[in-house]
């Protein structure tokens, strides 16, 4: 699959911390089992490589792929783990080229008309947009559409189940990205019912 048909795959992809590898596998199940099959793990923690590679292994039906990558050796762990997909929260050339001499799908991340004018000129037309509140939300997509009608967008950043409506129902938003599915409480917890419940409501979730 290509970075579109994996964002296609349903309206929410959940953003994942992991603190335990302990919980990776039974959160993978829970988001999955909710309709949610596309997981972008976060680089942010020691546990993180463990924990997608625990997920890959062990729950096949999902799409698991590595988040906050900004550095060659993330894109290593990626291969070596055998993700399926690499995000990164901004947009250089140089992860851009590594990205795509891996042939890992690569959805890289944009704040600006610049940015994403450097981004379409190597050939992503999907992008993540972030941080997406913080930087206009769907005000910002929305002038974005204009000049940029070939953008998609998969925004992220301070969006919740009560703000991500409003960002499916524009016309360049394929899917929203967010965390509010898997909240560190019910990880925590280990209320996988939660979660699934949670993930459930997101599935319902229409794009336009």
């Amino acid at each position: 699959m290509n970075i579109r048909d994996i964002v296609n795959l349903a309206p929410v992809i959940p953003i994942i911390t992991i603190d335990d590898p302990a919980t990776a596998v039974p959160l993978a199940r829970a988001l999955v089992a909710g309709g949610l099959p596309v997981l972008e793990v976060t680089l942010r923690t020691e546990a993180a490589v463990a924990a997608a590679h625990a997920m890959i292994a062990e729950v096949p039906e999902a799409v698991i792929g590595l988040g906050t990558v900004v550095r060659r050796d993330h894109i290593s762990a990626a291969q070596d783990i055998g993700a399926r997909f690499i995000v990164s929260p901004g947009f250089s050339a140089e992860i851009a080229d590594l990205a795509r001499q891996s042939s890992l799908p690569f959805l890289p991340g944009v704040m600006t008309p610049s940015e994403l004018m450097a981004a379409m000129a190597v050939g992503h037309n999907v992008l993540k947009f972030f941080p997406a509140e913080p930087a206009g939300g769907t005000e910002t997509l929305r002038a974005l559409h204009g000049p940029f009608p070939e953008a998609a967008f998969c925004p992220t950043g301070g969006i919740d189940a009560a703000k991500a409506p409003s960002y499916l129902e524009l016309p360049n938003v394929v899917a929203v990205g967010g965390s509010w599915v898997a909240p560190r409480t019910a990880v925590i917890a280990k209320d996988w019912q939660k979660i699934t419940a949670l993930a459930r409501a997101a599935r319902a979730l229409k794009k336009r």
